[in-house]
Formats: structure tokens, sequence, C-alpha cells
């Protein structure tokens, strides 16, 4: 069952599944100081609009880290990539700011067992 789409991208239950999506949004205004009143201000559009994506991957059960690794090389193209979300609706086109992983559980080889991950993403279109 596929949750979302990153460009080419799938995050999957399978493959790499996610447990949070936050989006927020802002709105710019700029500012004019006024003599005995309050700052004067005027709306000068969209602001920053960031998803941040965070899960855990438990190979044995779920998830790659393989995947991992391709999204850092996704990064690393620095390439704009439309996000779709599981019902088919695209939320814009953004570029990966940032990748968070947590290695955990580890095994005697110092292979983690799971790893948490949190990926941030900005609209950039």
């Amino acid at each position: 069952m596929q949750l979302a789409a990153l460009g080419l991208f799938v995050f999957e239950l399978a493959s790499f599944p996610f447990e949070d999506l936050s989006r927020r949004a802002a709105w710019r205004h700029g500012r004019t100081a006024r003599v005995g009143a309050r700052d004067a201000s005027q709306y000068l559009g969209p602001g920053d609009d960031t998803l941040r994506i965070g899960g855990r991957l438990f190979p044995t059960v779920a998830g790659s880290y393989g995947a991992i690794e391709r999204l850092r090389a996704m990064a690393d193209e620095g390439e704009v990539y439309d996000f779709v979300d599981g019902s088919g609706t695209v939320w814009g086109g953004f570029v990966i700011t940032g990748l968070d992983e947590q290695q955990n559980v580890f095994l005697e080889d110092g292979t983690p067992r799971r790893k948490d991950f949190t990926i941030e993403l900005n609209r950039v279109d």
C-alpha cells in the first residue's frame, strides 16, 4: 500500500513506512514602523511550506536501510520532486533539506536492528 511518493521514491508500508507527517505553512508580511501607532503591515505572499516525515525502520519486519541511502542521493542531486499523498493529491514541488537518522538496538556486529528517521522537505514551486 502506497502512503505517499516523492518523485519516483515511494513510501510504502513494506519498504519505507512513515509514522507521522507534519506540515508547516507560513505567509510573509512586511512591516514598517510608525510613530505613535502599531507597525503598518502589508501582505507579501506565501512564505515557507515545510513537510517533516518521520518513522522507523525494522529491516527484519518492514523497511530497508537502502531506502535512506536513496533519499540521501536524491538530496545530493538538489532536484525538485513532486510530493503526492496516497490519495493522489499533489502537494507541490519540494526539495530535501534535511535527513536525520538515529540507530538503535544493535546486533553483535554493530548492525542496528532499528533506525528512526526524519526527513525535512521545503516547497520551492
